[in-house]
């Protein structure tokens, strides 16, 4: 299958499994209403729901307690240079601690992606959460825009 075959969804979770960080926004809990942004390294599991491995320490953990609803830019390194060409995406979800059930395999898969964060992935706090995704806004440069479902993104290949 070549670029041009693959579907957009295809494209969205490869972009969200070739990065290593991105930029999150949450709710502020101190000025209700606007948005607070921070930069965040982040793996993808099996579906490419986000992985965060975030401190009690940090505000944006603050705000996701407050609210979980929150949006992870994430774009090509090309981006840096030539935004408006460069792929990227918005995925937009609630960001809630990892079920006990799963914590184990997202460990394993945040720190395959990250191999430093092993030095205070034990620190009473921090914490892994994950991203349930609602929806993903795509842009694969100029005139390739689009919505892509949770359902569509989770099953591409």
């Amino acid at each position: 299958m070549t670029s041009a075959e693959k579907t957009r969804a295809q494209k969205a979770r490869e972009l969200a499994e070739a990065r290593a960080f991105g930029f999150l926004a949450t709710l502020s809990e101190r000025i209700p209403g606007y948005p607070f942004g921070s930069v965040m390294p982040y793996a993808t599991d099996h579906q490419g729901r986000p992985l965060f491995l975030i401190s009690t320490l940090a505000v944006h953990t603050n705000n996701l307690i407050a609210s979980p609803k929150a949006s992870l830019l994430v774009y090509e390194v090309e981006a840096e240079t030539e935004p408006l060409s460069a792929a990227r995406m918005n995925l937009m979800g609630e960001v809630k601690p990892v079920p006990e059930d799963d914590v184990a395999e997202a460990r394993r898969r945040y720190l395959v992606r990250h191999p430093e964060s092993q030095a205070y992935m034990d620190f009473a706090d921090f914490s892994l959460y994950r991203m349930e995704i609602a929806d993903v806004y795509y842009i694969g440069g100029f005139g390739e825009m689009g919505w892509v479902s949770h359902n569509e993104y989770s099953a591409a290949a």
